[in-house]
């Protein structure tokens, strides 16, 4: 049974709402977010890098810099930036991008279903990460970007949004990347019931992207539980902000792979080290994506390759060796260019398959990097058969679409 739960969202005023959502901080450069600080003074920006309005540098992550962050968003409030809903809502959020129409509910989880597995994870969190989320959160006490879930498709869900579409949304506005977005409130309470209800009768509900703001909130609660001998399970601590995606309605994508050295081979014996694994076809200037599993595109020295994996290298039984991101860890990336470890090794770099091919080109040919290898994306079924199985997958493994702004609606961990 999975709980996911209504809440009293707190959301832009709706004249406002396209000014002051945002992207993360780091999506931007440096000129970028101080052009758009410069400018914009409604937007989530200005929360998240409150040492702008005053002009007093603190240091990231530093509990007086966590406090002006908090204190900057308790100002939007003031200054009716943000609404509160006066009752408990789900929020039917819809984007369009690139001819993706994606369409999903934001709710609140359980901490309990994470701690319980009713929650599914597929994806290993540093300890570290872990830690700097979980001050930010007890410090800030809000959730302004939702994880991201997909559940199995429902037609009871699917029934009640449908219902919604036809209406009038709260919010429709485009940003400046041309991804447009439209929010509506569900208050009504028979509604809210019938989604709540329908969310109940499902066994597992299954992380796409946010493990990390996952383990935080949960060790968040745990030490909240602790330090409270009037815990309830009710209060909102126990719970953290997601958006839920119906399984058909999200889009996986590749996530490539960029290294900066080729580990002293030259370029002829680094492809015959690279033969004994795989078959190597040269498409030499012509750009090479990989057409289906087990098959690899790599740019090298101005030329494209496609490698073809080697039958006796794809037949293992585990199911996480035989996902390519692992065979090309295995067989190229550890033995023969020395990446020990994806999560920590600065030799290399991460690119996702929303930027195409292309950007695998010009990240080598730069100069930053001097190889990029592309990946065929994880299928919905791998992923959700990894996770059943308690499964963990190597870092930047996929890449999940959509994306969500934050600011769009904030979850408050205050009761």
């Amino acid at each position: 049974m999975a709980t996911i739960i209504p809440f009293k969202g707190i959301r832009p005023a709706a004249d406002k709402a396209h000014m002051v959502v945002t992207r993360s901080a780091d999506n931007y450069k440096k000129e970028i977010l101080k052009h758009k600080l410069e400018t914009n003074p409604y937007s989530f920006l200005q929360i998240i890098n409150p040492d702008f309005a005053d002009g007093k540098r603190t240091k990231p992550g530093s509990t007086e810099r966590l406090k002006k962050i908090k204190k900057r968003f308790l100002d939007f409030l003031k200054e009716e930036i943000f609404i509160q809903d006066r009752k408990p809502c789900y929020y039917l959020y819809q984007q369009f991008k690139n001819g993706q129409i994606y369409t999903g509910i934001v709710g609140c989880s359980s901490v309990d279903d994470y701690e319980k597995g009713t929650i599914k994870k597929h994806e290993q969190t540093l300890k570290d990460r872990e830690e700097k989320l979980k001050d930010y959160l007890e410090i800030c006490n809000f959730n302004a970007e939702p994880v991201l879930f997909f559940y199995p498709d429902d037609a009871i869900i699917e029934d009640m949004i449908n219902h919604y579409l036809v209406k009038h949304p709260a919010y429709d506005f485009t940003t400046t990347d041309r991804v447009r977005h439209k929010i509506w409130v569900i208050g009504d309470k028979k509604n809210v019931d019938t989604i709540k209800k329908a969310f109940e009768k499902m066994d597992a509900i299954y992380i796409a992207d946010g493990h990390h703001r996952s383990a935080s909130s949960a060790s968040l609660a745990e030490s909240k539980k602790a330090n409270n001998p009037k815990h309830t399970g009710k209060e909102n601590y126990n719970f953290y902000m997601g958006i839920f995606f119906s399984e058909n309605q999200l889009k996986i994508f590749d996530f490539n792979r960029v290294v900066t050295d080729l580990n002293n081979y030259s370029i002829h014996d680094l492809l015959e080290k690279i033969k004994e694994k795989f078959r190597l076809l040269a498409h030499n200037e012509n750009i090479y994506k990989p057409e289906h599993k087990h098959k690899f595109s790599m740019y090298v020295d101005g030329k494209w390759y496609e490698l073809i994996a080697k039958p006796e290298i794809c037949n293992s039984d585990d199911s996480v060796k035989k996902l390519d991101a692992s065979i090309l860890s295995d067989h190229i990336l550890t033995p023969i260019l020395g990446i020990d470890d994806l999560r920590t090794n600065k030799r290399i770099g991460f690119v996702p398959g929303v930027k195409g091919m292309e950007e695998l080109k010009a990240q080598v040919d730069s100069g930053k990097y001097k190889i990029a290898f592309g990946l065929f994306p994880v299928s919905m079924t791998e992923l959700k058969h990894i996770a059943d199985t308690n499964g963990i997958m190597p870092p930047k493994t996929t890449w999940v679409e959509p994306k969500i702004r934050s600011g769009l609606v904030v979850y408050s961990l205050e009761d």
